[in-house]
């Protein structure tokens, strides 16, 4: 029955655990995407068009995929650290 689980909660299947993935690829691809991003509104700006807001934006991102990556680098070693 498909209301069982909600009528008594101890039909219910247990829940999964939740998987351990590795952010630093992740991360990587984005700011690397960023990267290219910036070298293409450079590219632009020397070619005298106006990407001035563009190129705001793409350091941004770029400066928050490093940041990410520090943030993932630290969690990863909590997480090695407290699972000894």
């Amino acid at each position: 029955m498909r209301f069982a689980p909600i009528i008594d909660p101890s039909v219910r299947r247990p829940a999964p655990k939740p998987v351990r993935v590795d952010l630093r690829t992740v991360f990587l691809i984005g700011t690397g995407l960023w990267v290219i991003a910036l070298i293409a509104c450079l590219i632009l700006e020397a070619m005298s068009f106006n990407a001035q807001t563009a190129r705001i934006v793409c350091t941004a991102g770029v400066i928050i995929g490093v940041l990410m990556l520090i943030w993932e680098h630290f969690d990863r070693w909590d997480y090695r650290r407290l699972g000894q």
